[in-house]
Parts: C-alpha cells; sequence; structure tokens
C-alpha cells in the first residue's frame, strides 16, 4: 500500500465510493453491453465508447481527446483485448486529470504564508454555493483554522441568511450588511475585521447572477479591487461552484463565470444524486482548472478535497 493510500482514510473512500456509485454503476453497465461478444478493441467499440463518455457528460472534446489516446495505445500494442479497456480507460483518464489537477491532496490545507488566507466563492444560485462555503468552514475550524465569512451577496435576503444559518452552524463570525448593500463594502469590512481577529481564513459568498454578464464582471473586479486595499494580494483563489447534477448546463456556467472572472479552482457538487460524474473529467480537461473540492453527500463531512487517483479509482472500481 503507498503512502498515499494509507493517508485517504478508508471513511473518506467509502464516503467517495457511495457518491459516485450511480454514475459508476451506468458508465460500468454502458461498458459492458459495448463489448459485449467483442474479444479486442475495435473500431465498432471506440464508436460505442465514445457514445458512453459523451452520454455520461464527459463532454464531445475531452471524449474524443480520450478516444485518440486509445487509439494510439490500439495502434501501438496491434491487439488489445475489451477486457484490458476498463483498466486503459483509467490511465488515460487519470493521466487527463493529472494535467489539470497537479497535486494529490488530502486535507483541507491552505498555503502557510499567507495571512489571512482569502477565498473568493463565485458561481449560480442554486448550485450549492452557500452550502460548500459552510462546508469550507466547518472543515478549515476543525484544523484549527480561525474562519472569518462575509456576505457579499447581497442581492438577496435569503443568502444572507443562509450563510448567517452556516455560520452559527460551525460557530464561525459572519461580516453582514442589509439586503441590497454594496457587495464590495461588505468585502472590505470582512477582511478589516478579519485581520483584526488575526484570523487565518477568509471565504467571501457572492452574487450569483448570470443574467449581464457585464454587471456580474465589474461587481466581482471591484470587489477584489476593494480587498486588494487591505490585503494587498487577494483573493489567493476564486472558487467557482458547479452543480454536477445538471450535466452540460455545469459547462455553459463555467464558460460564462470564466468569461466574467478569473476563476482559479473549481469545486463540483450534488454528485451523489446523479449519474453525472463525468462532467469532472470534462470541466476539468476543458476548461484547464483544477478541481479542488467534490460534494459527495448532504452530511457536513460529505464535502471532499478532490484527489484524482482515488475518484478515478471510486468511478471505474
Amino acid at each position: 500500500m503507498s503512502f498515499f493510500k494509507k493517508i485517504f482514510s478508508k471513511e473518506k473512500k467509502e464516503i467517495l465510493d457511495k457518491g459516485l456509485e450511480k454514475s459508476k454503476s451506468s458508465f460500468l453497465n454502458k461498458l459492458s453491453k459495448a463489448v459485449a461478444g467483442k474479444s479486442k478493441v475495435d473500431d465498432a467499440v471506440l464508436d460505442n465508447l465514445e457514445e458512453i463518455l459523451i452520454s455520461s457528460d464527459v463532454g464531445v472534446d475531452t471524449t474524443l481527446k480520450i478516444i485518440d489516446r486509445i487509439e494510439a495505445r490500439v495502434s501501438k500494442d496491434k491487439y488489445l483485448g475489451t477486457d484490458e479497456l476498463n483498466i486503459i480507460l483509467r490511465e488515460e483518464i487519470a493521466n487527463l486529470l493529472s494535467e489539470t489537477n497537479v497535486g494529490n491532496d488530502t486535507d483541507f490545507s491552505i498555503p502557510e504564508n499567507k495571512n489571512p488566507y482569502v477565498l473568493m466563492v463565485v458561481g449560480v444560485n442554486g448550485v450549492g454555493k452557500t452550502t460548500t462555503i459552510g462546508k469550507l468552514a466547518s472543515q478549515f475550524k476543525k484544523k484549527g483554522l480561525k474562519v472569518v465569512l462575509g456576505a457579499s451577496d447581497t442581492f438577496r435576503a435569503a443568502a444572507i441568511d443562509q450563510l448567517q444559518v452556516w455560520a452559527d452552524r460551525t460557530g464561525v463570525p459572519l461580516v453582514r450588511q442589509e439586503m441590497g448593500s454594496d457587495p464590495a463594502s461588505v468585502a472590505f469590512d470582512t477582511l478589516t475585521s478579519a485581520v483584526s481577529q488575526d484570523a487565518d481564513v477568509v471565504i467571501i459568498d457572492t452574487a450569483g447572477r448570470l443574467h449581464n454578464k457585464v454587471n456580474l464582471m465589474n461587481e466581482l473586479t471591484k470587489i477584489k479591487r476593494v480587498m486588494q486595499k487591505v490585503v494587498e494580494d487577494a483573493p489567493h483563489d476564486v472558487l467557482l461552484v458547479l452543480d454536477g447534477s445538471t450535466g452540460q448546463n455545469a459547462f455553459q456556467q463555467a464558460k460564462q463565470f470564466t468569461l466574467a472572472t478569473e476563476v482559479s479552482s473549481l469545486a463540483v457538487t450534488k454528485l451523489d444524486g446523479t449519474a453525472k460524474g463525468g462532467v469532472v473529467i470534462g470541466i476539468s480537461d476543458q476548461f484547464q482548472i483544477p478541481v479542488k473540492y467534490i460534494g459527495v453527500g448532504e452530511g457536513i463531512d460529505d464535502l471532499q478535497v478532490f484527489n484524482k487517483n482515488e475518484f478515478v479509482d471510486s468511478f471505474f472500481k
């Protein structure tokens, strides 16, 4: 057993396996039918595999990339049995994820040289953004870190109230103003408060409106600019939260937000309730942005740091 296997706990692995069960079952069932009666990987098998990957929300471009890699191996090895296809698929998808997700973290760590570490969270309403923030706050606090939340989604009173519920539940302070307040002002107050408290982590929630990309871009740019008056290089991470159960719609959201602001990491939520787990592979590859967290259940501990090796292992287990 590798050192990596030892530090990814049995409990975390069981949660991940369970969370990806629907995606895995759907994918492997389709794969079994595609190779039924076949002894080797030929053009017909590859055509079927292409359809399976696309229907699993891996995305067309990423699917073609995977097929090309498998074709290259078939050509090189001359004969490739269908019983080896699962192993090869697993290897090629892991290699693909390695190109974007350079790390293999297993816990909620933050850079040591950032004090405070400022995380700005973006995403449309309904994707699990506020819940992800609450779960992140809980995980950081468990590590002994001092966390401060900022409610810069002032467009909806419900967003502020929901974040307050999570702040109370996790026992971390929330900086908030009235609905309709200037989001940048809330962010400024949050960072000022965090610095005065010598906080380790600041998480800023932002509005999830996509109906006007220009307004969204201007708002996020202003929030960044104002935060930098307090912490010079803030934010240190712009985390885009996507709902994995929406499949191809998640691709569109990622496209819109990456055009509106500089996204540096992704969180893909709600993977436990869907057979669309392949969306993690496609989004990571197409946008060349690392997936940092995945949501595989409703529990507060069901938000996991994304680990490509364990994800692929659970997907093909």
